[in-house]
């Protein structure tokens, strides 16, 4: 797909709305613009807000996904308390009487 577009003041250009349409390109987008053996390419990017950065992160994505192998392969426990778990946690038979354990809401 190619069409000519007219550079106007300040370098701008509109990009054809098929182009868009194809690249899902709306107002606000962001492009990472670069040169590529002496062509100006714009290529489409995603953002993350920044307080969701941490679940993208590789070191993050890696445990997600070892935890999703543990659930898939029948890995996993269920407790009837917060006690019950930390319990198992501590490998004790009765928790701590000084433990603060949030009680569920109404």
């Amino acid at each position: 797909m190619e069409e000519i577009v007219k550079v106007r003041e300040k370098g701008q250009v509109t990009l054809p709305l098929s182009m868009r349409k194809k690249l899902n390109i709306a107002d606000g987008s962001i492009v990472l613009s670069k040169i590529v053996d002496n062509a100006i390419v714009l290529i489409p990017q995603e953002t993350v807000d920044r307080d969701q950065a941490w679940f993208w992160k590789e070191q993050w994505q890696k445990l997600e996904a070892e935890a999703g192998r543990d659930i898939s392969e029948g890995r996993t426990m269920t407790f009837d308390s917060a006690e019950d778990l930390f319990h198992e946690i501590e490998g004790t038979a009765q928790a701590d009487p000084d433990r603060k354990v949030q009680k569920k809401r109404p």
